[in-house]
């Protein structure tokens, strides 16, 4: 019974880690998401505009995926794929959102240097967010690149650590076998008396007693 009960709690306790690690990582990701909105013109134009931007947004949201997956550890049920589904989404969508309201509140106050470190502020990000949200909720009404980010990184982190979760499932299974002991019916020895061969013709026999 104790040994049942610890192993319930670790169980329990490894489904509680999983959300709380992973919740600080969509928060940690979430805030590289904003600073790549932030400072995408610091990079080549070449590498911004290839494909019209997709390859980068979709390689961005593969490392959010992969992130999200390693920090929730390995879990044993299913539903920690689905909430690594919504981290990861949720990671993207909050990290554009952020990005886009300081971005707005610079451009508001007529700011035309590149944005540094030191212009992103809570009345920035506080200021701007009405604005972000209102052309966030209709960039994702009316066309599908704005879903593009988001689904690739909820897919992506459903399904790598679904993967992870077979694997561990697997793993318990065959270390389970190993280690149930055999079955034996009520009354049978634990080791089968060895058969005495009929012997043939050449064999010699004992001697019959009287």
């Amino acid at each position: 019974m104790h040994s049942l009960g610890a192993e319930m709690s670790h169980k329990r306790s490894g489904v509680l880690r999983g959300l709380a690690i992973g919740l600080m990582a969509a928060l940690i990701c979430a805030a590289a998401v904003g600073a790549a909105v932030l400072f995408q013109n610091r990079l080549p134009s070449a590498v911004r505009m290839f494909g019209n931007g997709y390859p980068l947004s979709v390689a961005l949201s593969l490392v959010i995926a992969l992130v999200v997956v390693v920090a929730m550890g390995r879990p044993r049920g299913l539903v920690l794929p689905v909430v690594a589904a919504l981290y990861a989404g949720g990671a993207v969508a909050a990290g554009q959102i952020a990005g886009s309201s300081i971005m707005w509140s610079a451009t508001s106050r007529g700011q035309g240097a590149p944005l540094e470190p030191a212009d992103i502020t809570l009345d920035a990000l506080s200021g701007g967010l009405p604005q972000a949200l209102s052309l966030y909720r209709a960039g994702l009404t009316e066309s599908w690149p704005a879903w593009l980010s988001i689904a690739v990184a909820a897919l992506a982190a459903l399904l790598l650590l679904a993967l992870r979760v077979a694997r561990v499932r697997r793993a318990e299974t065959a270390a389970e076998e190993q280690e149930a002991p055999e079955y034996r019916a009520p009354f049978e020895p634990a080791q089968r008396p060895a058969e005495s061969s009929p012997g043939d013709l050449f064999t010699p026999r004992k001697p019959a007693r009287d």
